[in-house]
């Protein structure tokens, strides 16, 4: 059986960056790139926030520059989807989609977090042309226009506060007749002049052509529809993290999110970290996500320092 040194789990910002660090301190680390090579990046058309790209930058293009600089600096590129491990002591055994096993002295977990959507095929259509998991991210593509937004949490009402920041008008979509967002969030929204809450509605259907999203096809508990004319459809219906093969062994919140100790990217297993979306329920950036692989190869080199010191 194989045994490495460094094994990272993930291929978004998080695992590439984590690999291009590891890599440059001769952890010569192993990634398997998961089920979605290059992570959810790959589905957004273009990306005007992550630094260094003046003009913006297509999503999968940007995950391919980095997964180039990757595998330029010696990292091992896989493919594979990791189901099961055993992380009760050192070297910590991993098995694959394929059966392969493999040991390993440090393993950097960034298999991200997956954004939950209402499960519609033309919403699924229509991703990178209008639909969107991440206000934060794709709000600015809509300044000026109409735009729904889907949920009644704090988060969905955050980011309906964000976008009525850049957009005409923010319809908040609820499925229920109450918010279940804190009191706080509650009256920031419905005190906002351009957000509207459509209350005790669905998402039948969205509408758009070969351009995108041009609407959305909304019914009402009574069973009465109504079509709204939009051009940007976000969801904050929450995410669902990838940590389901490491759960047995790290700590994870009531989520599933990993729990990182503070200011690291440690768990509560010595020699396993955790990096990008799947410990990150807040931020959820490209961003913050590569700054946090770049902290967990370098506690992973220094923990494989303190391990050959004594």
């Amino acid at each position: 059986m194989e045994t490495i040194k460094c094994l990272i789990a993930g291929s978004g910002p998080a695992g590439y960056t984590a690999a291009i660090y590891a890599a440059r301190a001769n952890l010569q680390p192993v990634l398997y790139e998961g089920v979605l090579r290059g992570g959810q990046l790959t589905t957004t058309t273009e990306i005007e926030n992550f630094p260094g790209y003046p003009d913006g930058v297509d999503g999968n293009l940007l995950m391919e520059d980095l997964r180039r600089q990757a595998e330029r600096f010696g990292t091992d590129l896989r493919a594979g989807i990791i189901t099961e491990t055993r992380l009760d002591r050192s070297p910590f055994w991993i098995k694959l989609d394929d059966g392969t096993e493999i040991l390993t002295k440090t393993l950097i977990i960034a298999t991200g977090a997956t954004a939950r959507y209402l499960g519609l095929e033309s919403e699924q259509k229509f991703i990178g042309m209008g639909v969107s998991a991440c206000a934060t991210c794709d709000g600015f593509f809509y300044r000026g226009k109409d735009v729904a937004i889907v949920g009644g949490g704090d988060t969905a009402c955050e980011e309906a506060m964000y976008l009525s920041g850049l957009c005409r008008k923010v319809y908040m979509i609820v499925r229920r007749n109450v918010f279940r967002a804190s009191k706080v969030m509650q009256q920031r929204v419905l005190s906002t002049p351009n957000i509207e809450v459509l209350w005790e509605h669905q998402t039948r259907e969205v509408l758009g052509d070969e351009t995108g999203v041009t609407g959305v096809l909304l019914v009402h508990s009574s069973g009465r529809e109504r079509i709204v004319d939009i051009h940007g459809f976000f969801l904050a219906i929450g995410h669902h993290p990838n940590s389901e093969p490491f759960r047995p062994w790290v700590e994870v919140n009531p989520e599933g999110y990993i729990i990182t100790n503070p200011k690291s990217s440690e768990t509560n297993i010595q020699g396993v970290f955790a990096a990008g979306d799947v410990q990150d329920p807040k931020y959820r950036q490209a961003i913050t996500a590569a700054g946090s692989g770049c902290m967990a190869a370098i506690d992973a080199e220094r923990y494989l320092s303190m391990c050959s010191g004594l």
